[in-house]
């Protein structure tokens, strides 16, 4: 079987298994983070802007990443590197943050202590995204228009 057969049958394959349970997750933490943000930022804004704004940048980013995951081409595998890492970052970030200096996030982010509010999932899942990414290599290669079609 020549390289580019190995290709075409690699990405033939839909998303399976734990590929599936994590684009689900971030499709589910997506919808909650932008639901809470919405709420946030049309009830309150101006009691906590920098909170509820990361609430915001942390659903865009929910958003983006279930898409990039979703989607099948070098493009959006990169995407979905970039979007599950600066998550992984925000929440450290954020996380330690809201320890440190809490008079900063005096309204609760998704991310707050490291998504304590999400049971922790907001730090768990970008570990999770990266691992399977890693794993899965082939997920950047895009399906041929005959094997689309069939």
């Amino acid at each position: 079987m020549t390289q580019q057969q190995t290709a075409m049958t690699v990405s033939k394959r839909r998303v399976t298994g734990i590929g599936r349970l994590l684009i689900a997750v971030y499709g589910l933490l997506a919808l909650a983070a932008t639901g809470r943000s919405f709420v946030q930022i049309a009830e309150s804004f101006s009691d906590a802007p920098l909170s509820y704004s990361l609430s915001a940048l942390a659903a865009v980013v929910y958003i983006v990443a279930t898409i990039a995951l979703v989607r099948r081409s070098p493009a959006w595998y990169r995407v979905a590197w970039i979007t599950i890492s600066f998550e992984l970052l925000g929440v450290l970030v954020v996380g330690m943050l809201s320890l440190l200096e809490p008079e900063l996030f005096q309204h609760k982010t998704v991310w707050s202590i490291f998504g304590r509010g999400y049971g922790f999932v907001p730090l768990v899942l970008p570990l999770l995204g990266m691992w399977w990414l890693a794993r899965n290599p082939a997920l950047s290669t895009p399906i041929p228009a005959a094997a689309a079609r069939s």
